[in-house]
């Protein structure tokens, strides 16, 4: 089993956070999945938490197979992303996810003020679709084959993705870094 994220986070990343935080974490998510959507309280009271010294990566791992409107959602944040709004859709995505279809999408868009012909020529481009398979790939060839997964500092983290399993092994990830240690210990639980 792959333990460390293969893919370094880089200038193609949507990155919430200081880019010099001492503490990374990386979400493979679906913006369909249930899952991802209990974790996003949690990380966002993390992010509040640790501000200054957490920054977050959001990757795209839609689970088409699994979730209805998946696919759909990732395109629909790419495509905000492309006038500079992936993270206010990345929220509304999370917070409505009730609402997966193309009516929800743009009415989304609207909401945020995108320029709605843009938005959906956007959706449609090459350069989206590749965006999100980039990510999918990225997430394959670290091991991910279910949302959400998260790595904290390149490490793959296994416990429940809590607020106090994430908070525990993000601790675990700033004392070590204080000794100049790498340690896994509560990323493996």
């Amino acid at each position: 089993m792959i333990e460390q994220l293969v893919v370094p986070v880089g200038v193609r990343d949507h990155v919430r956070g200081r880019e010099e935080a001492a503490i990374t974490l990386v979400e493979y998510g679906d913006f369909a999945c249930p899952f991802c959507a209990d974790a996003y309280p949690a990380v966002h009271r993390l992010l509040l938490r640790y501000a200054g010294s957490l920054r977050l990566v959001f990757r795209h791992n839609p689970r088409g197979e699994l979730h209805e409107g998946a696919h759909l959602a990732a395109l629909a944040a790419e495509a905000a992303s492309f006038q500079g709004q992936f993270w206010p859709m990345h929220d509304l995505l999370f917070q409505r996810q009730s609402r997966i279809c193309e009516r929800g999408m743009l009415s989304y868009a609207l909401l945020l003020g995108l320029d709605i012909d843009q938005f959906q020529a956007d959706m449609r481009s090459r350069a989206v679709a590749l965006r999100v398979r980039e990510d999918e790939v990225g997430g394959l060839r670290s091991g991910v084959i279910g949302t959400p997964t998260f790595f904290v500092n390149g490490l793959h983290f296994h416990d429940k993705p809590d607020f106090e399993g994430l908070a525990r092994a993000i601790e675990a990830q700033t004392s070590t870094a204080t000794r100049g240690e790498t340690s896994a210990t509560l990323l493996r639980a």
